[in-house]
Order: C-alpha cells, then structure tokens, then sequence
C-alpha cells in the first residue's frame, strides 16, 4: 500500500534536516540524532515524517556498511577475548593445553588449537567448541 504524501508537509522536513549521503562520522551522529528525535515520537509520526525517518535510516545504513565492516574472528581473537572478559593469563589454562609450551605457542599464534583443545576451551568457556576451530 503506498501512503500519500503532503508534499509541501515532506519538502519542508528535508528542508530542515536536509539529508544527503554521509561522508563523515559527525553527519552520521547527525543523522542518528534525527531519527532518535523521530523515533521519540513513537506511533504518532506522520506520513512524512516516517517517511524521512525511513531515508535517515537508509543513508545511515549505508555509511555503517561501508565503515564498520566487521571482520570474521580467529580461533585466536575468540579465545583473547574471552579470556580477557574473565581477566584470565596464559597461565590460567595450561591445564587447558596439556602443557605451558603448547599454551604458550597457541596464545602466540605459533600453533593451531586442535579439536581436543577447543573441546576442552568449549567446555571450560561453556561456549561452542566450534568458536576455536578455523573451519
């Protein structure tokens, strides 16, 4: 279903906000701000402002994707993290690795962690074996 809109009611909302494509982080803060103030007037937003709303959002997400892409985590980067949230030292789970060599060259990126490992991290760290494995 396609909503009418008040032209002069939607030219005069871009007009004030005046949305283009973002280039930088403080046009996209901007632009975040909009929709924060749009979205605080929750179910009440008119056809037009939902409208902006709607290509604030767009161009928002457009600039995110192009720089915040996330890249895929190691074995390695999963394991590092989850050791620093619980505040954890190599020496914490040599148990983990058989012996503080082994522990020692997987924390340095030297050696793989095989499946017996990531078994015994998935069952220590109650996550997913699977997270330590390059598959």
């Amino acid at each position: 279903m396609t909503t009418t809109l008040d032209r002069q009611i939607y030219a005069s909302l871009l007009g004030q906000v005046q949305p283009k494509v973002i280039e930088s982080e403080e046009e996209n803060e901007l632009f975040l701000a909009e929709v924060d103030k749009l979205m605080a007037v929750g179910e009440d937003l008119t056809p037009e402002q939902l409208q902006l709303m709607n290509l604030l959002v767009f161009l928002i997400e457009q600039f995110e994707d192009q720089h915040y892409q996330l890249r895929p985590a190691s074995p390695l980067d999963v394991l590092e993290e989850l050791m620093a949230q619980r505040e954890l030292k190599q020496k914490d789970l040599v148990h983990l690795f058989g012996s503080q060599g082994v522990a020692s060259e997987v924390l340095n990126g030297k050696r793989a962690i095989s499946k017996v490992q990531a078994k015994a991290l998935g069952d220590f760290f109650h996550t997913d074996p699977a997270l330590f494995l390059d598959l």
